[in-house]
């Protein structure tokens, strides 16, 4: 299968990268990772007039990490991220989502926030966006840049806030408040397939080991990540005694899935529950441990 004809662009610089898009409009399309782009050119299901290849823009190869989380750059490929040792410290979630995306060929390549503007309600990256209160940068030419929460950003199937013309140069993923642990749990047909469902899910702990709050964010069961406050059913109890089930039914009764070819909408409803559940307990078993580890 071969793409659409368009006319290919290789800015220099990120004001360079700016002025095309904003000259190209509606029919301009960043070129990064390539790993969701490149097969709906080939397929057709999309054909834009520009591409905009910003690849040699080394400035935007970033990943700094301080006191407040990580800020990856557009062009940071979801490999890097997922083996940087200062993300691994400060936002443990991010590596334990990435570890199920697709195979180690398109971590290679695919962009962490190319995922993130390409907002498919099957990706794992959104929902740890949102879970975390993260935040995308947005640049246009002529313009100041913009910061968009992971709440407001992601609207709908395969669609972001992300205007004509602007250009998503860095994702920020908060750092967990001390007390924390996180898991990401999912479940797919084949392994590298997008899951059928899949749950990142916080907990926090008192200096007692008692859980203090507990959120979670689903993929694969609506339009965009869907956000779930499991603090009510989890709340004062002990880290190794909670009542995983009622955080896992806290979180099945929030979705409204749909069937589709690949499950009902039942099965992923129930998943939902079972899911949050195993997700839960192993954030808490992740918070102790490193509670314990500081004490």
């Amino acid at each position: 299968m071969k793409p659409p004809v368009f006319e290919y662009h290789r800015p220099g610089s990120v004001a360079e990268a700016l002025d095309v898009l904003a000259q190209t409009g509606h029919d301009g399309k960043v070129l990064a990772g390539g790993q969701s782009l490149v097969p709906l050119l080939n397929m057709r299901l999309a054909a834009p007039a520009h591409l905009v290849d910003v690849n040699w823009l080394g400035e935007l190869d970033q990943v700094p990490c301080d006191a407040g989380g990580v800020r990856v750059g557009a062009l940071a490929r979801h490999a890097r991220v997922e083996h940087d040792p200062g993300a691994a410290e400060a936002v443990p979630l991010l590596g334990q989502a990435i570890g199920d995306i697709a195979h180690t060929t398109v971590r290679n390549r695919g962009t962490v926030v190319g995922s993130l503007v390409h907002a498919d309600p099957a990706a794992e990256l959104p929902a740890v966006l949102v879970l975390l209160g993260g935040t995308m940068e947005l640049a246009s030419a002529g313009n100041r840049p913009r910061r968009v929460a992971a709440a407001d950003f992601f609207v709908g199937p395969l669609e972001s806030a992300l205007r004509p013309g602007e250009l998503a140069t860095a994702a920020h993923f908060p750092r967990p408040p001390a007390g924390s642990g996180s898991a990401w749990v999912e479940l797919a047909r084949r392994h590298g397939d997008y899951a059928v469902c899949g749950v990142g899910v916080l907990v926090a702990l008192d200096q007692g080991l008692r859980v203090s709050s507990a959120r979670a964010a689903l993929i694969s069961v609506g339009p965009v990540p869907v956000p779930v406050d499991l603090t009510d059913a989890l709340a004062g109890q002990p880290h190794d005694a909670a009542d995983w089930a009622a955080a896992g039914r806290l979180a099945a009764a929030a979705v409204d899935p749909e069937d589709d070819i690949h499950a009902s909408a039942a099965y992923r409803r129930h998943l939902a529950g079972v899911l949050t559940a195993r997700a839960a307990r192993s954030a808490a078993a992740a918070a102790a441990s490193r509670l314990e580890a500081s004490a």
